[in-house]
C-alpha cells in the first residue's frame, strides 16, 4: 500500500486536513540565507520532491523521500548538487567530470550539462556491473559529447588533471570555459543543494506532510548528500540521525570525510552570509557498514530483496549499487528501531528499465 500524498494513514495522520496543508517553499535555503542567492544556480530541479508512506508486510511503516521525481528529465540526488555546480555554465562551454562506468553522477551531469548547451566530457573507469548499471552507462555515453576510458580510478584522476590544465591554458587564450564537476558532485558548493534538501524536509514536517523521522537513510559514497543533510538538519534544529549506507571500500567511504564535508560547507555558508552556523553532532551520523557488497557496484542479496519489496509495495525502482543497499539498511531499522524511518530514494530509473 502506498499513500502517494504522503499523508493520511491509520498509524499517523496530520492534524490539519490535506487541502489546508501549507505548500513548502521550493528553496528554503535561500529563505534562511538570502546572501546565497549571489551564487550562480541553474534551475534544473522541480522542488520540493514528494514524500510517500509505504505500509509493508508485518505492519512495517517506511517513509520515502522521492528524489527520483525531483526533475523532469533526469532526477535523483545528483541534480540538487548540479544546480550549483553547473550554475555558471553557458552554451558552448565544456563540462568535465569523472566517475565509474555505471555512474549515475556521470549520467546526470551529461543530461543536465547538455540541457544547458555545454559539451560534456566524462572520464570513466571499469567496475562490477549489473544490467541496470550497464543501462546507465549506455545512456550516459549517448548524452555525453565524449567519454574517455581509464583503466583505474588513479588513471582517471591523472587524465582529468591533465585535461583541466589544458583547459585552463585554453581559457587564458580566450577559448571557451571548462567547468570541472568533482567526483559525485561532492564539493561544498554542490553540498548546498543537499543542505536545501534537509531544510525542504524540515518544511514538509512542519507542514504536516509526515511525522518527524527519527532517522534518514541515504547511500554513502562520496558523502555529499549525507554531509548536506547532516548540516541542514542541524541548521533546522532537528534531532535526526543520518544513516549512511556504505557503498564503497571502508578506506574511501568514512565518517571523517562526511563530517569534513559538512564542516567545509558550513564555512562556505558562513563566509557568504556572515552568520555563525550550528554544527551537527558527530553522534548524528551513523555509517551502516553491513550493507557493503564487498566491491563497488557489487549487488547485495539483502539489497535485492529490499528492491523487490519496495517495487511490489510502491512501484519504486532501485539500483543495486546505491539505493538498494540504503533500502536494505532502512528496512532493517524500520523493523527494529523506535520512531519513523525515512528512506531517501536517490536513483531515477525512468527510461532505464
Amino acid at each position: 500500500m502506498t499513500d502517494r500524498r504522503g499523508v493520511g494513514s491509520r498509524e499517523w495522520a496530520p492534524s490539519t486536513p490535506d487541502s489546508l496543508l501549507p505548500t513548502p517553499r521550493p528553496f528554503p535555503l535561500f529563505d534562511r540565507f538570502p546572501a546565497l542567492l549571489a551564487f550562480p544556480r541553474a534551475e534544473l530541479a522541480t522542488l520540493p520532491s514528494p514524500v510517500e508512506r509505504l505500509a509493508l508486510p508485518g505492519g512495517v511503516e517506511l517513509w520515502v523521500k522521492r528524489d527520483d521525481r525531483d526533475a523532469a528529465e533526469y532526477a535523483g540526488n545528483k541534480v540538487r548538487a548540479l544546480e550549483f555546480l553547473l550554475g555558471a555554465v553557458r552554451p558552448g562551454d565544456t563540462v568535465l567530470t569523472l566517475g565509474g562506468e555505471g555512474s549515475t553522477h556521470v549520467l546526470a551531469t551529461a543530461a543536465h550539462g547538455r540541457r544547458l548547451g555545454a559539451a560534456v566530457v566524462a572520464v570513466r573507469w571499469p567496475h562490477e556491473m549489473t544490467p541496470l548499471a550497464r543501462a546507465v552507462a549506455e545512456r550516459a555515453a549517448e548524452l555525453a559529447t565524449r567519454v574517455v576510458r581509464a583503466r583505474s580510478v588513479v588513471e582517471a584522476f591523472v587524465r582529468v588533471g591533465a585535461m583541466r590544465w589544458r583547459a585552463a591554458r585554453t581559457a587564458r587564450r580566450g577559448g571557451p570555459a571548462t567547468h570541472y564537476v568533482p567526483l559525485g558532485g561532492s564539493a561544498p558548493l554542490g553540498v548546498l543543494g543537499h543542505v536545501n534538501a534537509a531544510l525542504e524536509l524540515a518544511a514538509q514536517v512542519a507542514a504536516g506532510v509526515l511525522p518527524a523521522p527519527a532517522r534518514v537513510v541515504v547511500p554513502l559514497g562520496t558523502a555529499g548528500t549525507a554531509a548536506g543533510l547532516l548540516l541542514g538538519f542541524a541548521i533546522a534544529g532537528l534531532d535526526m540521525t543520518v544513516v549512511g549506507a556504505r557503498v564503497g571500500p571502508r578506506l574511501a567511504v568514512t565518517r571523517r570525510r562526511t563530517l569534513r564535508m559538512a564542516e567545509a560547507t558550513a564555512r562556505l555558508i558562513e563566509r557568504a552570509s556572515g552568520e555563525r552556523l550550528p554544527r551537527p553532532s558527530p553522534r548524528r551520523l551513523v555509517v551502516a557498514h553491513d550493507v557493503y557488497g564487498g566491491a563497488y557496484g557489487r549487488p547485495l542479496a539483502a539489497g535485492e530483496r529490499a528492491a523487490a519489496l519496495l517495487r511490489d509495495a510502491g512501484g519504486l525502482v532501485l539500483d543495486a549499487t546505491y539505493s538498494a543497499k540504503a533500502a536494505a539498511a532502512a528496512l532493517a531499522l524500520a523493523r527494529s528501531a523506535p520512531g519513523p524511518t525515512l528512506f531517501w530514494l536517490t536513483f531515477d530509473g525512468r527510461g532505464l528499465t
